[in-house]
């Protein structure tokens, strides 16, 4: 097997790769033999038919296909060894030339990892933020709790007002004629404001118009009619404010402890997230001082892993991405043009980074790996030495390359000033 390197524009590359006339026909035997169980010819058992017999009827490329698709990952992935570009995308296969009795030639373009040239990354300026905690977020978190601690009571000797929770039936229907969901679901702009001053028991008619924007397409911008009749109305109850509430909620005796206590947590958080802030005002500086040229490829390579990620996350949560599709109205062609812009970012950081870590002769050693496995073990409740024998080489590195990028991090971000 050859391979033969051909740079392109914008950092991508055509290989092309030989595979030999023997390795081809050793790959269409074994397509032969795969498939011959599925074929049957007149005069032989089903799976008896000779190869030559079925190329006669078929045509001598009847397995052409499949010995390609035998041969060209295994060739791809030699290729690769034996390239010295480093590769940061799937290849887009081209066959050139498939015969039996002569060499099997394919291409693969490729996306190869960009050179970078750092500009400016120490000493950075950015703006600085001030960290204070309000009295306001100190009571809106108090409130929460007070929320997170309230009971739900019946009334019955009042109609509705704002903010009560109620109970009713309700049958929608656009020009006289009941539309699909219209006996369930959420409510739509102004349909709730329209129920207060209703009474326990009272039918009253509900207009209302659509959104532009609806998800169901049939119902957008149409005007609607829904028949209500509320048969419950409940009122949240909230606990006083007081040293009996920070009693039962914290381990604090009176509500002046308690409330000092979230101002304390409510700045470790302002601060932690002032931190990252910092982190990523400074990177994506030294991002706009570099320069690189990143390939398309590379970039829908990124896409590719994030979308794969976002399904995974919807799916967690008991949907499927065509349940998702159809409530949000997008498709997989939009997300994936949605994410793009952050695939280029996550791409142009990471490369930045890396660069700074090479500049600055980071290395992370292997005790420090072990300190690190230390932590991800404690996390996961294993011994680490058992997290260590379950991780691959592959994994101990990247998890060096990600130490790595986060000490340059943090040597950028320390000689940063805020201005």
């Amino acid at each position: 097997m050859s391979v033969q390197v051909e740079k392109l524009e914008k950092n991508m590359a055509k290989l092309t790769i030989e595979v030999s006339a023997e390795e081809f026909e050793a790959a269409i035997e074994k397509a032969y033999q795969k498939e011959k169980g599925q074929i049957a010819l007149p005069g032989f058992r089903k799976g008896k038919a000779p190869r030559k017999m079925i190329e006669k009827m078929y045509g001598v490329g009847v397995f052409y296909e499949d010995a390609a698709n035998i041969v060209i990952p295994e060739a791809y992935d030699k290729a690769l060894k034996d390239c010295e570009e480093e590769i940061v995308s799937r290849p887009s296969i081209d066959v050139t030339q498939i015969e039996a009795g002569k060499p099997f030639i394919f291409t693969a373009e490729v996306a190869l990892k960009p050179e970078v040239t750092l500009g400016e990354y120490k000493g950075v300026e950015i703006p600085k933020k001030e960290i204070q905690v309000t009295e306001e977020e100190v009571q809106a978190a108090i409130d929460r709790e007070r929320d997170n601690n309230s009971r739900t009571i019946d009334v019955d000797d009042r109609p509705v007002e704002n903010g009560d929770m109620i109970k009713l039936d309700f049958d929608g229907s656009v020009d006289g004629v009941p539309f699909e969901g219209g006996k369930s679901g959420s409510f739509i702009p102004g349909f709730e404001e329209q129920l207060i001053g209703a009474k326990i028991g009272e039918e009253l008619d509900v207009n209302v118009t659509f959104p532009e924007d609806y998800h169901a397409e049939k119902l957008q911008g149409k005007e609607a009619v829904f028949k209500c009749k509320v048969n419950e109305i409940k009122v949240k109850e909230l606990p006083d404010a007081d040293d009996d509430f920070a009693q039962d909620v914290s381990e604090f005796d009176t509500l002046e402890e308690y409330k000092a206590d979230i101002r304390k947590n409510l700045q470790a958080q302002k601060e932690e997230a002032a931190k990252r802030e910092k982190e990523n005002d400074v990177v994506a500086k030294i991002v706009e001082n570099a320069a690189m040229e990143i390939p398309d490829a590379m970039v829908d390579e990124q896409v590719s892993r994030m979308a794969d990620d976002f399904t995974r996350r919807i799916e967690s949560q008991g949907i499927t991405m065509e349940q998702y599709m159809q409530f949000t109205g997008m498709t997989p062609d939009k997300l994936q043009e949605q994410m793009k812009p952050e695939a280029l970012k996550r791409i142009q950081n990471s490369l930045v980074l890396e660069a700074i870590a090479k500049a600055e002769n980071i290395e992370i050693s292997d005790e420090k790996l072990d300190e690190e496995i230390a932590k991800l073990a404690e996390s996961y409740k294993m011994e680490a030495d058992k997290l260590k024998e379950l991780m691959g080489d592959y994994e101990k590195e990247q998890m060096k390359n990600d130490l790595a990028i986060q000490a340059a991090v943090d040597l950028v971000t320390g000689a940063a000033r805020e201005v």
